[in-house]
């Protein structure tokens, strides 16, 4: 059986994309954070199916936590950034990206005292139009970048990118590990995790990882949120349908559903399943 490689974008529910409209930046210091005992919690559940994973935190969780941050080294978990704070890569010049993305890394090394490789963008905001952000990662010593998802989507996606990892830069580049798809009728299916774990049924999430594994031979990557365990967190006024049926759906049934998908597949570190190994 393959390994897959189980990951963790570590940010607050008040943090995500979708929200930002509604919850600037600069009131986040006042909000009531509750990452830390979210994320106490996945490493009991981690730990109990003997499960090792990769966890991007973001910067400005880090700072605040960093007790939290050296537990999840210290349990044997991979650290990597998924930036200072949350400000899409997409939204971005090259200038602040690279200080973005410096300070990130810089700040995770000297909380956990290990070599940060790996980097996700948030909201998977690397694409098409800013390919020369995988460049500047290079150039700041992350080895390779999760941050590319070959699907069509309404706030990401560049679906005609590979499937499987890749070099987009040429073979001296940076290289770039996409969250899993399945290929149906010529168009790419998110089989990754996340919102999309929580609306469909498990059965069919756990086909397309299946049928990644057996037919194609190929290692799958999984993510999710800590916020996506956590239904008593609180429920933000003014926000669309749309917004709010991707954000809370089926929060209560993520905990299940992932010890599930814990005890049926065999995961591990993103380093240690594709460093080394093209």
């Amino acid at each position: 059986m393959l390994r897959n490689a189980m990951t963790i974008d570590v940010e607050d529910y008040f943090q995500v994309s979708a929200f930002e409209r509604h919850i600037p930046r600069e009131n986040w210091d006042r909000l009531s954070c509750r990452v830390e005992r979210n994320i106490d919690v996945i490493l009991a559940m981690l730990e109990e199916s003997g499960t090792s994973a990769t966890f991007f935190t973001l910067g400005w969780i880090a700072e605040r936590y960093p007790a939290m941050v050296k537990r999840i080294v210290e349990n044997g978990h991979e650290l990597a950034s998924h930036g200072t704070s949350h400000k899409r890569a997409s939204d971005q010049d090259a200038d602040s990206f690279r200080m973005d993305v410096r300070n990130s890394k810089k700040l995770l090394e000297d909380i956990s005292g290990k070599e940060i490789k790996g980097y996700r963008a948030p909201s998977f905001s690397i694409g098409a139009g800013n390919l020369w952000a995988l460049d500047i990662l290079q150039e700041e010593g992350y080895i390779y970048s999760s941050s590319i998802y070959p699907i069509r989507h309404d706030h990401y996606g560049m679906p005609d990118a590979p499937r499987f990892r890749f070099r987009p830069r040429g073979e001296k580049g940076l290289l770039e590990i996409p969250p899993t798809t399945v290929s149906l009728m010529k168009k790419n299916l998110p089989a990754s995790g996340g919102g999309y774990f929580r609306l469909i049924p498990y059965p069919l999430s756990r086909w397309m990882i299946e049928h990644v594994n057996r037919q194609e031979k190929e290692p799958c990557i999984f993510y999710f949120h800590p916020w996506e365990i956590d239904p008593d967190q609180p429920r933000q006024k003014g926000i669309s349908i749309k917004t709010r049926f991707r954000h809370y759906c089926n929060l209560s049934h993520m905990e299940g559903k992932l010890r599930q998908l814990l005890s049926d597949f065999e995961w591990g570190r993103m380093d240690n399943i594709f460093l080394g190994k093209e």
